[in-house]
Formats: C-alpha cells, structure tokens, sequence
C-alpha cells in the first residue's frame, strides 16, 4: 500500500478533526490542530532553506511537539533524525555533524548538551528550541499544505542504532517503509479509533515511534505521552484517560506488578498489552495473565533495519510461547547459512527478513549498508533462530555480542574502548548475564597490567563518567587471564556461559 508518511495525520485529521489525538500532561492537541501544525513546521522549515534532500534533527523527549515536528518534516521531503536524548556528547556531535543537519528542534533542558558541542558542527545553522522559540517559529508558518513533490521511494527520516564500531548506524528510511510499518502494526496489534494507547516509550526510538504512536495516529487512536517511565505515573494516565492500550518492554511490566501501588481494579481498561524487546520471564508472564485475565498480551520482535518482524498473538501464547510469533503482514522470514544459503525448519542459522518494510540503507556508510542489506531486498538482522512447521520464529542467540538490557540494545566494544583508555587495565571483556529486573546485566572481566593497581568499583565508576547511565556496568571482576582462541581472540562465551548455567540463553 503506497501512503506517504505526512498523510498518516493528514487522512486522520480529516475523519477526526476534533478528536484529541495527544494528551500531554495537561496538555492536549487535536488531529485538526496538530494537522495544521504539521503544516506550519513545514511551512516554516522550507523559508529556513531546508527543503527535499536537507537534514533536520530532533532533540527532544515524548513531548506533545513531537507529533507535529515528526510530521511536518515529512510533507516537506526533508529528512528528520531522530536522536536519543540519553546520547553521550560525543556521539550526539557525531550524528549531527555527519547527517550536517542543518537545524536541530531540541527541548530547553537539553540546549547545554547542544551549546557544548557546538564548535563542532560548522553545518548547524539554526536552533529551534521548545519552550523558548518554537511557537514563534509556526507562527512563521502557514496552514496551507506545503507544495511539494515526494515519491514513495524518497528518504523521510533516520533512526539510530548501536553500530558495530561503538558508533551510532543512522538507519534511513524512505517514506512507504514506515508507513509499511505503521499499517503492519495497527493490523497485528488490532489498534482502532476507539484506543487510547499510553507511549512510554521515547520516541526518538524505533519502537516507540514507528511500532505505537503512528499507528495509533493512523487509525485515530488517541496517544498519551509519558515523559519517562514511572508506574505511579503510569497507572495515574491509564485511570484518568481510560487507557485500552500500552507497548513496552518486560521490564516495565515487571516494574509495574511489583510496585506497591499496583491494583489491577485501577487498570482494567487495559485490553491490549504489547510488549518486546526483552526476555519475558515466565513467572512475569503468569503474573501478568492473572491481573489481566481480559487483556490481550502480544509478542513481537523487530530490528530497526526491518521494522516490525514479527507478533505472536494470543490465541498461541500457550502453544507457541518460546516463539517471538509469525511474520508481520507484508513481510517474510528467511533463515540462511553463513554462506547465504537457505536452511531447512528448525535449523539454526541468520536471521533474514524482506519486505516493503526494509530500510533503504546506512546514512553515509555504503560499504556496510551492502553487508546488511542484499541486492534482492533481504536483511541480515544480526540474530539467530530458526522457524518451526507452522512458520513461528524462535530466536537463539545474537549474532554478536550485543547486550539487551531493560529494551535497550548496548554494544559491549564501546565500554571495552572506554576501560582499555584506564592506565591499569592490560585487556577486558565486556558481556551480559542475567539480571532480573533488566533481562541482562553489564558485567566484565578484566586483567590488570604487571605492577597496576585498581579496585573493581574504581573501575565501574571510571567508565560510568563516560558512558550514557544505561550502560553502567554491574559486575565488574578481576581476573588473572581470559579465555582466548588459537589465535588470541577473547572467548566471551566460554566466560558468559558460566553465569547462564541453568538459565534460559533465549534472547526475544
């Protein structure tokens, strides 16, 4: 189905003009009002200059600007991207000086992270800050919709991702992919008009932007933004806004049935819980079922290169629970060798996935969007897994080291890089272990140089300093040797596998 991703609230706001399409706090909006504000940001975006082919970006949490920022860029054929707001300064400047964005949307608490890489970024020429300038910059603007030409095929955003070297992928997309994505997961997660869907998760992520808020925006469903994660806040929103809907990850769950003011009585609006991204321990998943014995809990797994892969609906919760579901509308599975080749069901080997859905490839980095992304439209998705007789997917392992913790996809070379730059430590290695809250933990074994000295705590406090919070580390041992290969490459399982003894090694 062809859509262009500015008609998502476009078509939306003309079946739903008065309907309020985000709450925020105490604050609300319209489709017909965030409609024309599409229309003014985009408006105001062109006399700035930034016309088809600019980059943009956006700095900002789950805020009610959001909504008319993400579309608007998109009628203008400007391409936006979307940056995590947990982003070290380092890596912000990265992103911004290699998409040369032009402006940058970013919240006021925000502006100093900004200002402190500024020098860096000669091809930012403009700030559009919240809650100081950006209603003057609409007011710019005009209601009418913008004149210009797109194609389905032409680029309409990045997303970001963990990169194999410890920097960002800026993951581009054109228009009909995310629309793809956003028609797929309305269908799969049965949304409609009558939904009100709490988003709590960011949407500068993959997930909570392209999985839940534009489908929800593209059915008519009302969204309530959660500034962060907070169960008390949470069940406040789904009491106060009668809340039929939530997408997250199993840590939040966790968070929620364990919290002491949890009552299922408060939250029986609830009739659709989507959740991915993490393990979902089976004693959560009962817990679950018995406070919300009327709600639908589905599974789904997705790469951001991909987009929505998979859902298991309910009806095979019991059946097919080790499975992460079936493939999405639009979209298929492959499972290959290390050679490309196709493997029989139920063997283990990459996971592929193809479908109108697929990204278009790494902003400036051809050489690995070749790797990624096949010239017949397939896409290594980085997992392992195989595919059972009835086409359910069960995944089995990543195919790197990546560490999944709370949702969030952590590359463990980048925290290696960071402790190899400490003057005691001679080598390390970084990895995931269980963790019961998380899903999986930070952990590392290091060897100390001859004569060297530093404590484990030492050690975790001096990466902290100068990594995002998500990525501290938990455990952290010193050790007189690590496990290598004949040819002296460090052995990460040999060392993992001894903290998974005896537990589930599935990675959803």
């Amino acid at each position: 189905m062809g859509l262009l991703l500015g008609e998502m609230l476009r078509l939306s706001a003309r079946r739903w003009p008065r309907k309020v399409a985000i709450h925020d706090g105490d604050r609300s909006i319209t489709f017909g009002a965030m409609d024309r504000d599409a229309n003014r940001f985009a408006n105001a975006l062109l006399a700035q200059g930034c016309s088809k082919g600019a980059t943009i970006a956006v700095l900002c949490g789950n805020r009610l600007e959001y909504g008319a920022v993400l579309f608007g860029a998109a009628r203008t054929g400007a391409v936006l991207a979307h940056i995590s707001t947990r982003m070290s300064e380092d890596d912000l400047a990265y992103v911004l000086a290699k998409s040369r964005a032009s402006l940058l949307v970013v919240e006021q608490q925000l502006v100093s992270r900004v200002a402190a890489v500024r020098d860096r970024l000669p091809d930012l020429k403009r700030l559009v800050v919240i809650d100081r300038d950006y209603d003057a910059f609409l007011a710019g603007g005009s209601d009418d919709e913008p004149a210009v030409k797109l194609s389905l095929d032409d680029p309409y955003g990045i997303s970001l991702t963990g990169g194999t070297t410890g920097r960002p992928n800026m993951v581009t997309f054109a228009h009909s992919a995310r629309a793809m994505t956003g028609i797929a997961s309305a269908f799969e997660f049965g949304l409609s008009e009558q939904d009100v869907g709490i988003v709590s998760t960011p949407l500068f992520h993959a997930a909570g932007q392209v999985i839940w808020f534009q489908p929800l925006v593209l059915v008519g469903a009302t969204s309530v933004f959660m500034p962060r994660w907070d169960v008390a806040l949470f069940i406040e929103l789904v009491e106060r806004h009668r809340a039929t809907a939530v997408f997250g990850v199993p840590t939040q769950l966790g968070d929620l049935v364990r919290h002491p003011k949890f009552d299922p009585a408060r939250l029986k609006t609830l009739r659709k819980i989507d959740y991915a991204a993490a393990p979902m321990p089976d004693a959560l998943y009962a817990r679950l079922t018995e406070a919300f014995p009327d709600a639908e809990l589905r599974e789904n797994y997705g790469c951001t290169e991909g987009g929505l892969v998979t859902v298991r609906r309910p009806q095979f919760n019991a059946a097919k629970r080790g499975s992460v579901g079936r493939a999405v509308l639009g979209l298929e599975i492959g499972i290959v060798d290390r050679d490309g080749k196709p493997l029989p069901r139920r063997a283990i080997g990459d996971v592929m996935v193809r479908g109108a859905a697929s990204f278009l490839h790494y902003f400036g980095d051809p050489e690995q969007s070749a790797k990624v992304k096949r010239p017949d439209g397939w896409v290594w998705t980085g997992d392992v897994g195989y595919v059972d007789e009835d086409d359910f997917l069960y995944l089995v392992d990543r195919s790197k080291d990546m560490v999944i913790s709370g949702g969030e996809n952590i590359y463990p070379k980048e925290i290696e890089d960071v402790l190899y730059h400490h003057a005691a430590v001679a080598e390390c290695a970084v990895f995931g272990i269980p963790d019961e809250r998380f899903g999986e933990a930070l952990a590392c074994h290091v060897v100390l140089k001859t004569g060297a000295a530093a404590s484990p705590d030492a050690l975790i406090e001096y990466a902290a300093a100068k990594l995002a919070r998500h990525k501290r580390i938990k455990l952290m041992k010193i050790v007189d040797v690590l496990p290598k290969t004949a040819v002296g490459k460090i052995q990460k399982n040999v060392i993992r596998d001894a903290y998974w003894e005896g537990k589930s090694r599935v990675r959803l």
